[in-house]
């Protein structure tokens, strides 16, 4: 919260309309928006003069901040809300911040045109390419590609340099991808059904149950983690045993054919 100016008095100061737009570093159609959206509270009326004071210049600035965060409007204004209905805006930020920041720490690579032939060789095709742009891991740029994971990129490289062709490669990325999504789904719904229950807005939330709330989603976050990866690996010794399992029997089903 900005801290309050005031005049050579001691008095807290008051500003006109022009005022306060130029302070917030906005124009006075997007205050006077903002103010029949409810998100300013009223100012002070002398006569026909509105005086608006630090807590609108503060208010105008949360504004801000929370536009640049990606928040809507309609977000805002009900953040708004449920903080002058006793609640910590700050909390409910919070929660938000929670339930939506991030989860992947991928960092994005750039390869260029040659470094793409030297790694794919005439399996660098635009029906290879196009199924990458489709699959949202890749943009294409005159000077070459920016993927939007290292590992990934590097993954395929390696796959491709054991002799996997890159379409399949690609085939087998979009199956991974939509069991991902289930997965994710999965535990998208844990928290929507344990945690946020009939949650539709942020006035439905009693004081302090947002603080409480990102609490927990910031411990749930690493657990779900924890459980894909297990559940991953387990699946895998599963998969792995049947399908040698299924191979023994076939070596097996041959060699009496063969003896028969």
């Amino acid at each position: 919260m900005a801290e309050i100016e005031s005049t050579g008095s001691g008095t807290p100061r008051e500003y006109r309309v022009e005022e306060l737009a130029e302070a917030a570093g906005i124009t006075t159609r997007t205050l006077r928006f903002y103010r029949e959206r409810k998100l300013l509270p009223p100012p002070r009326k002398e006569g026909r003069i509105a005086w608006y004071g630090e807590e609108h210049l503060a208010r105008l600035r949360m504004i801000a901040e929370l536009l640049e965060r990606g928040h809507t409007l309609g977000g805002i204004a009900e953040l708004i809300g449920a903080g002058e209905s006793g609640r910590d805006v700050a909390e409910l930020i919070g929660l938000q911040a929670a339930i939506t920041e991030p989860w992947s720490d991928e960092s994005p690579v750039h390869l260029s045109w040659a470094d793409l032939a030297t790694a794919f060789g005439d399996q660098l095709t635009e029906a290879n390419t196009a199924e990458s742009i489709a699959q949202g891991y890749i943009t294409v740029r005159d000077d070459g590609i920016v993927h939007i994971s290292r590992r990934l990129m590097d993954a395929t490289v390696a796959l491709v340099d054991e002799g996997v062709p890159l379409a399949a490669v690609l085939a087998a990325s979009r199956k991974a991808q939509d069991y991902a999504d289930a997965v994710a789904e999965v535990f998208t719904a844990l928290v929507r059904d344990e945690l946020l229950g009939a949650l539709s807005h942020a006035g439905d939330l009693a004081p302090g149950e947002a603080a409480r709330l990102t609490g927990q989603i910031r411990r749930i976050r690493p657990l779900a983690r924890t459980v894909a990866d297990a559940q991953f690996t387990l699946a895998m010794d599963r998969r792995v045993h049947a399908e040698y399992d299924a191979l023994l029997r076939r070596e097996t089903c041959q060699e009496k054919c063969r003896e028969a």
